[in-house]
């Protein structure tokens, strides 16, 4: 009986791990899509600024 408990335990131990890895997985997914975003911010944010600058430049009137 106990290469049933043996085999009950590795079996748990590796639904843990494959737990484990799916969730690594997902956070580094997770990660990546954020790092994605927060360089289309601050790409935006840049743009705004430019954008913001040319407006406050005085014209010359003719």
């Amino acid at each position: 009986m106990s290469t049933m408990s043996s085999s009950v335990s590795e079996c748990e131990s590796h639904v843990n791990l494959v737990k484990k890895l799916t969730k690594a997985y997902y956070q580094d997914d997770q990660q990546v899509k954020f790092m994605n975003l927060q360089a289309e911010v601050d790409s935006l944010l840049e743009q705004l600024q430019n954008l913001k600058s040319e407006l406050e430049v005085p014209r010359e009137e003719d």
